[in-house]
């Protein structure tokens, strides 16, 4: 049964007269399972009822029959947890979990089973004439299961009843970022409610957004807010997004980071960010050259805290802090544990200073296929690293996030569709209107 149809549909009393027509349908979520019907939405006289499915007596595309002769002409109030088919989700975007993009759902499939009617799929393709006036045939490939998609619903008082974005934890935070990035106001701030409720997914999608997104979301948070999420980013793109901050809101924030990480960010802020300095990471591992090679990865294995791409070498520096050579830690795996580290070293490695030019940086990196490269001060001091993927967004034009991606290979349909798929299709039982009735 399509909403589309059966929106245009009057409903009709036992004794044949229309008594209204339908406004909307009323589903509750239930988490993982569909959301059921439990209502309708009546327009009566000009006044929103609400009709408990328990008091229709036939609904179908062709009829909506009341059992009873009268309806409660009490106002509608809409309840926490529940959603309105057309006024929440048709025409409205939803996150397509498996392609992370915005979608559009263009119609609703209810579908009956045991307890009633539920939401079973949405219809994401365009209509190619005007919506609602000729009822197309729809393909797999646009008629998806429910429970591929997260919607936007924008209520509110709903929030926790609806939960956390459950599905959306299969998402890098890249793919939030972009979702962020093609939202509009309203979408932007619920996908990012529900980020928040993880501090470091957070900090992981400010890293990824486009620097003009990223700095008119932090300017619409309060100071502590802000210094909530900097103080979990990675110390280069806290102090890359500090200094796009108003220059009143910069000390105020800074001042709210913990210790350790206002330092990093104060040291990266006096370097140019148009230069090594400016990408750098000062997190970096260093170790004495003379320990064992097992030392080594030990202390690569409880580095928890430091960027994981910088981990891809580690760096040996004398007790002055000079730096002595480097070594992958692909070559520390492959060797013998209880060799010394001074065995493996490269005592002439490419290094940089903090003035190079992140072009310089990519070229280096290509000619001597280098994941990171230290920074050194002109005392041979190592003041950080730039890693692989610092330089390539430093180096890649500035719209490459409006770029067209590359097709995905399809992915087969989930356990859940393929149950979907084989679920019965005929109409519900004559008792199984099952329901909240809110009488």
């Amino acid at each position: 049964m399509h909403l589309s149809v059966l929106l245009r549909q009057p409903l009709v009393s036992r004794a044949g007269e229309t008594v209204g027509r339908l406004d909307d349908v009323i589903v509750r979520l239930r988490g993982g399972e569909y959301p059921l019907v439990t209502g309708l939405v009546a327009n009566v006289g000009g006044r929103r009822v609400y009709v408990p499915v328990t008091r229709v007596a036939d609904l179908t595309e062709d009829r909506i029959a009341l059992a009873r002769e009268k309806v409660d002409l009490r106002g509608f109030e809409r309840r926490d947890g529940e959603v309105l088919l057309r006024e929440d989700i048709l025409g409205h975007r939803l996150i397509d979990v498996a392609t992370a993009e915005l979608v559009r759902a263009y119609d609703i499939e209810l579908r009956a089973v045991t307890e009633g009617w539920v939401l079973a799929r949405l219809d994401t393709r365009r209509p190619s004439l005007l919506f609602g006036l000729v009822k197309q045939s729809a393909g797999r490939a646009s008629r998806r299961d429910w429970k591929a998609f997260e919607p936007l619903i924008g209520h509110t008082p709903s929030a926790l009843a609806r939960g956390s974005f459950g599905r959306l934890g299969k998402l890098k935070p890249a793919q939030l970022a972009d979702l962020l990035e093609e939202a509009d106001r309203e979408e932007g701030s619920e996908i990012l409610g529900h980020v928040h409720a993880d501090p470091e997914l957070e900090a992981d999608v400010f890293e990824e957004l486009d620097p003009d997104l990223a700095t008119r979301l932090l300017s619409d948070m309060t100071d502590p807010e802000i210094a909530h999420v900097l103080a979990r980013m990675h110390a280069d793109d806290a102090a890359d997004a500090i200094a796009e901050l108003r220059q009143n809101r910069r000390l105020p924030v800074l001042d709210l980071l913990p210790a350790g990480q206002r330092a990093k960010v104060l040291t990266l802020m006096g370097f140019n960010p148009g230069s090594a300095g400016g990408l750098m990471s000062t997190d970096v591992l260093t170790c004495p050259p003379d320990i064992p090679v097992g030392q080594a990865l030990q202390a690569v294995a409880a580095a928890r805290t430091l960027q994981p791409e910088a981990l891809s070498g580690v760096h040996a520096v004398d007790a002055d802090g000079r730096l002595v050579g480097t070594v992958s830690t692909v070559r520390l795996l492959q060797a013998d544990p209880a060799g010394r580290l001074t065995e493996l070293l490269d005592t002439d490695p490419v290094r940089i200073s903090p003035d190079t030019d992140p072009a310089d940086v990519a070229l280096l990196m290509a000619d001597y296929n280098l994941m990171t490269i230290p920074v050194i001060d002109p005392d041979n001091h190592i003041l950080g690293v730039v890693t692989v993927d610092d330089v390539l967004e430093a180096t890649i034009p500035d719209d490459w996030r409006r770029r067209e991606p590359a097709p995905r290979p399809p992915q087969p349909p989930s356990d859940a569709e393929d149950e979907d798929a084989a679920a019965p299709n005929s109409g519900p039982p004559g008792d199984a209107r099952a329901g909240t009735d809110r009488d």
